[in-house]
């Protein structure tokens, strides 16, 4: 069955960097896109990032446009998301999402989340 497993979650000042992992299994990691969300409290769930199945595609929110970087590698079934530059309104709960296909639809599976807090 499909399993995503997010990880590198934590307390980091503004300012500060984090890098999140999940980890993929149960599908063909290297054909589908995947994506980064996040559910803020008494918000609703938004994307962050996505990026295609070979990597060679990628869209960020506006918000974290030239802090945030999306990455993947499809020989270890790993997505990535480099959070630089981090501020108090980054904190969440950050959860990867499996695509339906290479790019253009939505997701169909999720991992379980990991809490990000930037705060001083």
């Amino acid at each position: 069955q499909v399993q995503l497993v997010e990880s590198g979650g934590g307390l980091v000042q503004p300012g500060g960097s984090l890098r999140l992992s999940c980890a993929a299994s149960g599908f063909t990691f290297e054909r589908y896109s995947m994506s980064w969300y996040r559910q803020a409290p008494g918000k609703e769930r938004d994307r962050v990032a996505k990026i295609s199945n070979s990597g060679a595609t990628t869209t960020l929110a506006a918000s974290v446009k030239g802090r945030f970087t999306i990455s993947r590698d499809n020989a270890k079934d790993t997505l990535f998301l480099q959070m630089n530059s981090l501020k108090p309104e980054d904190t969440a709960v950050y959860y990867c999402a499996k695509g339906r296909d290479w790019w253009g639809a939505g997701p169909d599976y999720w991992g379980q989340g990991t809490q990000v807090t930037v705060s001083s």
